[in-house]
């Protein structure tokens, strides 16, 4: 199948496999904020999608069996999918990718207790599709899309594993003397934090009240008690080498943050942070963890806007800044916080560039947690819808969440 035949197949998606509008379920994933979003009433959602579909080929004339990576081709393009949902194919926008994508779905211990399993899909980087797996339990990928950190599936996890993307194999285990609930990289891809817990993060409780007022007491609710918080582990990903700091224990009581609240580096890998379920939206620590203030350009940062700076730290992703009839989120000055644009989306998920994101955003006259992948422009209305609409509840797994990386 040439390119053409490709670039038809994916429009063919986008008309016949669109799935129907309906209401959703809304999203537990931020515990800090509720946002009511409407539609935009804008032209710019008619744009056509840009469709490039990358797949791992021959290389021309070379006589060998060599393939050309996923993550390697149409660095210039879109490369979108908007009649699937969750992806199949691989989607990517410059040097950003969706690297991973995982859907949750919980597991019962007992008749009062669970577990909010992930299922990750990975990139296959020489098929260019998206692969399930169901050996891992928190899974983060490198710059580059070669390498990724593993946790087991039994969590607090005592030994990290270093994912070798292209065989699919475990490299090397690196231990973890405290449990690990999950891990991230740096932006450079040299070190790992790993936050530690003392319980699985991941634990809910059948609630003995009616939570959501439907008049029936079976809604399951995060273990605040049960689970906390003890520190992170910075690791040096070449050597292996680990150092641990631990930090207070926050309870229900202090508000301080979510049962599970993941470390993640500053921009220069110099400190980490911390969300909180109250202001000023995030904690700073050195990398023994002592609480230090907030890098001045990360100040006016929130840590459920995911995009956070641009690549030439010019630009800050900024909250929801939609009204009753549109949705937008707001760029902002890193150094004052002031607004400096608005874009379309309803949440900034990761730059292409230093003037396009990814988003997820809805379609106009749709229900506000029916949405996709868009690519957003500043300074331009014009969208490309990257993936089809997420539907279904997210304990059934209907909803998927990205993980998206540099190529």
């Amino acid at each position: 199948m040439n390119v053409e035949e490709l670039v038809r197949e994916s429009l063919r998606e986008q008309a016949l496999e669109q799935p129907p509008l309906g209401a959703e379920f809304a999203d537990r994933v931020l515990a800090v904020r509720r946002r009511r979003t409407r539609a935009f009433a804008s032209a710019a959602a008619a744009t056509a999608a840009v469709v490039t579909v990358a797949v791992a080929v021959p290389l021309l004339g070379s006589g060998k069996d060599e393939v050309r990576l996923a993550s390697e081709m149409n660095r210039s393009d879109i490369i979108a999918h908007p009649g699937q949902t969750p992806p199949r194919d691989l989607i990517a926008a410059g040097d950003t990718a969706l690297a991973a994508y995982y859907t949750l779905h919980r597991v019962e211990r007992s008749a009062k207790t669970a577990v909010n399993t992930r299922t990750y899909s990975l990139l296959d980087q020489k098929t260019g599709k998206y692969v399930k797996t169901a050996k891992w339990s928190f899974v983060s990928v490198a710059p580059g899309m070669r390498t990724a950190a593993v946790l087991e599936k039994k969590l607090p996890a005592k030994r990290i594993g270093v994912l070798d993307l292209l065989t699919g194999k475990v490299e090397r285990w690196i231990p973890a003397a405290r449990g690990v609930g999950s891990v991230e990289f740096s932006p450079d891809g040299g070190k790992l934090v790993a936050t530690t817990y003392s319980e699985n993060p991941d634990l809910v409780y059948k609630a003995d009240y009616d939570s959501d007022g439907d008049g029936k007491k079976n809604d399951w609710m995060p273990s605040y008690d049960q689970s906390h918080r003890t520190g992170f582990y910075v690791v040096d990903v070449g050597s292996g080498t680990s150092s641990w700091g631990g930090v207070e224990k926050e309870t229900s009581e202090s508000g301080g943050v979510n049962p599970r609240q993941d470390f993640s580096f500053s921009a220069d890998a110099g400190l980490v942070y911390s969300g909180l379920t109250s202001e000023p939206s995030e904690q700073y620590y050195d990398l023994k963890g002592n609480k230090v203030p907030e890098p001045a350009k990360e100040k006016y940062l929130h840590w459920y806007v995911q995009a956070r700076l641009s690549s030439d730290g010019k630009l800050a992703a900024g909250d929801f800044a939609g009204g009753a009839k549109t949705t937008a989120s707001e760029i902002l000055d890193p150094y004052t916080g002031k607004r400096v644009a608005k874009v379309h989306g309803q949440q900034l998920l990761a730059w292409v560039d230093n003037k396009r994101l990814i988003a997820w955003d809805i379609e106009p006259g749709t229900n506000e947690f029916h949405n996709r992948l868009m690519l957003v422009t500043i300074g331009s209305d014009k969208v490309v819808p990257l993936s089809g609409f997420r539907k279904g509840d997210e304990s059934g797994g209907g909803r998927w969440t990205p993980v998206f990386a540099r190529r």
